[in-house]
């Protein structure tokens, strides 16, 4: 199957998921945190708001916090895909609604160098394969971004979306792990 046609498989499969299920798959990968492979505090760990029926929450943004984090989030640079920017989250700020309806940080943006410095980052995917495969929404935006990090990378999915292979092209960039509400933190490749 084509990397379009997976990507609304899996689409389509997480639109069908109750928000039940969602809520609770969130508030495990949030006590998965307890379990993490990585040193989380005192570091700067890279991080992202979910959107729709994408695994995660505020709430595990704010336990990254709690445990000492530095968590720097995404912002979407106007124009064409290129790589992200990066605000440093606060806990107590607010976020604001931006393109494409994204939830980001309401700082000041620390460029897009700002995530070399990370020792993990949390990326959103569609789905990852046992190799480290990632099948994101498309654009390239985390591709552009993290193709220079020394960084732990950590795809976070729903258990069924860790498969055995996806299909990769030479720009992708593999990710190390995966995190999902049932079988936690599991290395790949």
């Amino acid at each position: 199957m084509s990397k379009a046609g997976l990507r609304a498989d899996f689409s389509n499969r997480r639109a069908q998921m109750t928000r039940e299920f969602r809520e609770n798959a969130a508030e495990q990968l949030v006590k998965r945190l307890s379990e993490s492979p990585f040193a989380i505090s005192g570091e700067t760990v890279g991080a992202y708001v979910p959107v729709g029926s994408e695994p995660g929450s505020v709430r595990f943004l704010d336990i990254l916090a709690e445990l000492g984090a530095t968590v720097l989030l995404p912002v979407v640079p106007d124009g064409d895909p290129a790589p992200l920017n990066w605000v440093a989250y606060d806990p107590s700020s607010s976020l604001e609604r931006r393109r494409w309806g994204l939830l980001e940080p309401a700082g000041g943006p620390l460029g897009v160098d700002a995530i070399d410095i990370a020792s993990v980052i949390f990326v959103p995917a569609l789905a990852v394969d046992a190799a480290g495969v990632r099948l994101g929404r498309g654009a390239g935006y985390y591709d552009r971004t993290i193709h220079r990090t020394a960084a732990e990378l950590v795809a976070v999915v729903y258990d069924h979306e860790v498969v055995d292979e996806l299909p990769g092209d030479p720009h992708d960039i593999p990710m190390g792990w995966a995190l999902t509400p049932g079988g936690g933190f599991r290395r790949l490749g």
